[in-house]
């Protein structure tokens, strides 16, 4: 399955599942990632990281690792 960090710029994509536990998972469920939710990949730093998203209407900075524990369709 793919995860949030291979999706590329300009493509909207829903959240499958969020891997990991305790905090980190805490933390991006209370950013408003959570199953079925709608991610559309906004613009990617020159280095490749942060990745820029909007989510739930909202614009969020999210860090490639963190993005590699969300599991897309």
């Amino acid at each position: 399955m793919r995860t949030l960090r291979e999706a590329k710029v300009g493509e909207t994509v829903k959240v499958a599942a969020i891997r990991g536990e305790g905090a980190l998972k805490r933390r991006v469920m209370d950013m408003g990632i959570t199953k079925n939710s709608e991610v559309y990949i906004r613009k990617v730093a020159p280095l490749g990281d942060p990745v820029e998203i909007t989510v739930r209407g909202y614009e969020l900075s999210l860090r490639k690792d963190d993005a590699q524990i969300i599991e897309i369709n």
